[in-house]
């Protein structure tokens, strides 16, 4: 059936329920109504997000002859399993297999085409998740390292989407040190066993595929956060260890990482306006630093990263009021109302 004669048959129903005596049922139906509306709302906002940064990461990708960026590599994997061929025949392949699968759809098309298709559904994705309580969170959208993800198509808006859906969480086994905090953070029994399928599926086409991966990960150049003075300060979120998005910053600087979009996870901390706006306005100082200065080590990079992007995160984490149980049982559902 339509939505048109959906929404027909609620309105219908509706009406008819006016005349009765059982406000429940009348109340039923707005709400089914409402949640239709907000529904058809919510995919419209993700879709323009994701039309509109996947054709600004094409154009991108063509104006400045990027080829596909960084989904270069995960395509130069789906290609050479399709060849038979080894995938890790140069040191600059440091993906592990698994990113191969979700690159198969895109072998086909053009690089620039192929990666602007990616960013945008990744996008569109994290817009989807984000507004399931509203549309306060898209305001992430804005921080600086989304932007600086943009300019080389990276994994964080899709692998910061699965943590809003568990049978999207196997893509954080495509960037792991991106992906791992994410994964242990938002871990669910549809998730892990969505994961144990694409595990398998992965060594079923190339059974030896970790130990050449693992081969390659001497030539991965990073920094770890937690190392990088003044990480250690990063140490203060174990202090609210209980709370799932202090782990998330925690586990996240203990994770080797290259430059500032492998951060963007963290933005899946904020919650509030407040929180969000005052994030994003932090995160662009390490986009000023970088227009003005070259850096000359990945310290420079790992410092600029620790200042402007997770000691900001860690404050919001700190200074967070601590939720009252019972606001939070009632919030679940879990007490009747009075």
């Amino acid at each position: 059936m339509s939505p048109t004669m959906n929404d027909g048959r609620f309105r219908n129903e509706c009406s008819a329920n006016r005349f009765d005596n059982n406000p429940g049922k009348t109340a039923s139906c707005y709400n089914c109504v409402g949640t239709t509306h907000v529904m058809r709302w919510r995919v419209a906002v993700s879709a323009v997000i994701g039309v509109a940064s996947g054709a600004f990461c094409w154009f991108l990708m063509k104006h400045l002859h990027q080829d596909a960026a960084d989904f270069r590599w995960a395509l130069h994997l789906a290609h050479r399993l399709l060849a038979r061929q080894n995938p890790y025949d140069t040191p600059l392949e440091q993906y592990p297999l698994t990113a191969a699968l979700f690159a198969f759809p895109f072998i086909r098309l053009e690089p620039e085409l192929a990666g602007g298709l990616f960013w945008g559904i990744g996008s569109a994705l994290l817009a989807f998740g984000l507004t399931r309580h509203g549309y306060t969170r898209l305001l992430i959208f804005l921080a600086y390292p989304y932007w600086a993800g943009i300019l080389t198509v990276q994994w964080s808006p899709i692998i910061a989407a699965s943590a809003f859906f568990p049978l999207l969480l196997p893509v954080a086994m495509a960037k792991p040190q991106v992906g791992l905090p994410v994964f242990l953070t938002r871990l669910s029994r549809r998730g892990l066993l969505a994961c144990g399928v694409v595990a398998a599926l992965s060594l079923a086409i190339m059974p030896n595929w970790p130990w050449l991966w693992f081969r390659q990960l001497g030539n991965y150049e990073h920094f770890i956060p937690f190392l990088v003075l003044p990480g250690p300060l990063l140490a203060f979120a174990l202090i609210r260890y209980r709370d799932r998005d202090s782990l998330l910053l925690f586990l996240s600087a203990l994770m080797p990482q290259r430059w500032f979009f492998d951060s963007f996870i963290l933005w899946l901390i904020p919650q509030s306006r407040r929180e969000i706006i005052w994030t994003v306005f932090f995160s662009w100082g390490a986009g000023i630093w970088r227009w003005y200065h070259i850096p000359h080590s990945f310290t420079e990079v790992g410092r600029c990263t620790v200042i402007f992007l997770y000691l900001p995160m860690l404050a919001v984490v700190l200074l967070r009021k601590r939720p009252n149980k019972i606001a939070v049982a009632a919030a679940a559902g879990c007490l009747a109302p009075v």
